[in-house]
């Protein structure tokens, strides 16, 4: 069984160590994420003043398959809130515990919340033909009306279709179908329950109704029962279990609230709950999210009930972003160890920087997890290398690179007539500062990063309203959306973008979904 990693306590904002008198309430978000679990804790105003993390792996026993064991989701997590609660000390009163994670992913669990295999993620490709199936049973129009998606291996519904068929006697024994951020909330409070935003990941949520759609289910063949009850994000979905309060060193009245998926609440975490500015959350994997009154008409836009609510949430994605930078680093900085930290990012950085627009020709395509969510045929490269080419070329191609895919997702958005007036980039690599300058040029967008992650501040802000801390979201925006200063695009630079962005496209978008390409 793989065990968590080392343990990382900081204080990413650099305002306050633990022992700062200057506060003592405190919210706590939990992320059950790709590369690990992690516990922050929060200021009233949405400063970040101390995070813990474990790490666990990712396995990929074959081409197109990324598991994960649902057993280190938990102990994980828990480890880290626990040394969360320890470092805080007495002094510090934890108001309310938000949760997110990583989504889509799911793990089937028995009757006593036994998992009963490993936990297929997001980036497990293996469900290609339960997807095909339900896109030809519904087709392209019908499905996306309802669901707000079109059909892919990313989703929950097609995974659990291939565990069904290819898993029968742990399919038969499970009780339940989990996401990550779910498992934790059962495992803190006793009670199974998920929101709109991980809902709508399954392939099997009326978006509109905003409830399971049994008609789906059925076709699909997959049980109801499997699916735990959709409750809003800022609702809260019990206190803690008195061993978890006792193993936790927490009171057993703590309230859980149960929180929204990591790129809905990072765009509430970046303040985007109107049209206009797009949410960049720039971790292993990007999201792209707009906030929108109504889904827009385009296919190939999926849509989100908004952690905030009457809204909605446009997203695209991108499997391998922050994750094809970490490799490269790995790989050309991180020396023996092989494990990329903040001087292994800083020379990197440095020398992206160093390399002129268009990296001399070189051109890289970020796609590092054995196919894109819209094309699981899709494969990474560098191309037009030369012996004049050195590691920094590299290393600028690749940010190019994963700008570039940006671009597209954007494009894709202002076609379908949501006008993108800003980027607002929040995540571990917002660290590459090389990288907002770049995006800003390829995109001609404005891009202003939100300091710190705001995945798990909207996670804080959820937990503070759910908890009564603020009178509503609109309060707890207004205090805790914190912005650094904006990166304007040049013009020069964005016009010598042109001609790699179509030689990008021309290598990475399917013909079956190619279109023009507009300007933002």
């Amino acid at each position: 069984m793989a065990r968590p990693g080392r343990v990382q306590t900081q204080d990413r904002d650099g305002q306050a160590e633990a022992d700062d008198r200057s506060w003592t309430d405190v919210l706590v978000a939990v992320d059950v994420g790709t590369s690990g679990a992690r516990a922050a804790a929060f200021d009233l105003d949405g400063s970040r003043r101390l995070e813990v993390r474990h790490a666990y792996p990712t396995a990929t026993p074959a081409p197109g398959r990324a598991e994960q064991d649902p057993r280190d989701w938990r102990r994980a997590s828990l480890s880290a809130v626990g040394e969360l609660v320890r470092v805080l000390g007495p002094r510090r009163r934890i108001l309310a515990i938000g949760l997110t994670g990583q989504c889509p992913t799911i793990c089937l669990l028995d009757a006593r919340d036994r998992p009963l295999g490993p936990g297929l993620t997001y980036r497990d490709n293996r469900a290609t033909a339960e997807a095909a199936w339900i896109r030809a049973r519904y087709g392209d129009a019908e499905i996306h009306r309802r669901t707000g998606h079109l059909p892919a291996a990313f989703h929950i519904a097609p995974k659990l279709m291939w565990l069904r068929d290819h898993e029968p006697a742990s399919f038969r024994a499970a009780a339940r179908a989990l996401q990550p951020r779910d498992l934790m909330a059962l495992e803190l409070t006793g009670e199974a329950a998920t929101d709109g935003s991980h809902a709508a990941a399954t392939l099997a949520f009326h978006l509109a109704h905003r409830r399971w759609d049994e008609g789906l289910l059925e076709a699909m063949g997959l049980p109801g029962h499997l699916l735990p009850a959709v409750r809003p994000a800022w609702e809260t979905v019990g206190t803690l279990r008195p061993a978890i309060a006792e193993r936790l060193g927490l009171a057993a009245t703590t309230p859980v609230i149960l929180g929204g998926a990591d790129s809905q609440a990072c765009a509430l975490g970046a303040g985007v709950v109107t049209g206009g500015p797009v949410s960049e959350m720039a971790g292993s994997s990007t999201c792209l999210n707009a906030a929108v009154e109504a889904p827009l008409r385009e296919l190939l836009v999926t849509h989100y009930p908004h952690v905030v609510p009457g809204v909605y949430t446009t997203e695209t994605g991108i499997n391998t972003t922050g994750a094809a930078i970490a490799w490269f680093a790995s790989l050309a900085y991180g020396g023996r160890a092989g494990r990329p930290g903040t001087r292994d990012y800083a020379r990197l950085d440095a020398e992206a920087a160093a390399v002129g627009p268009g990296a001399e020709g070189v051109l890289a395509l970020p796609v590092l997890a054995d196919g894109e969510r819209t094309d699981p045929s899709l494969r990474a490269a560098f191309t037009g290398l030369s012996l004049r080419h050195g590691r920094a070329h590299l290393a600028r191609a690749l940010l190019e690179g994963v700008a570039f895919a940006i671009r597209d997702q954007l494009e894709l958005l202002h076609s379908a007539g949501e006008p993108v007036t800003e980027l607002r980039v929040s995540g571990g690599d917002t660290r590459l500062t090389t990288w907002s300058g770049i995006k800003a040029d390829v995109t001609g967008l404005p891009v202003t990063a939100i300091p710190g992650d705001a995945a798990v501040t909207g996670v804080a802000m959820l937990a503070g309203t759910g908890a009564g801390v603020y009178r509503d979201l609109s309060e707890a925006i207004g205090r805790c959306v914190h912005q650094l200063p904006t990166v304007q695009p040049d013009p020069e630079r964005v016009a010598a973008y042109e001609q790699p962005y179509d030689a990008y496209r021309s290598l990475a978008i399917s013909p079956a979904v190619r279109r023009e390409p507009g300007p933002l």
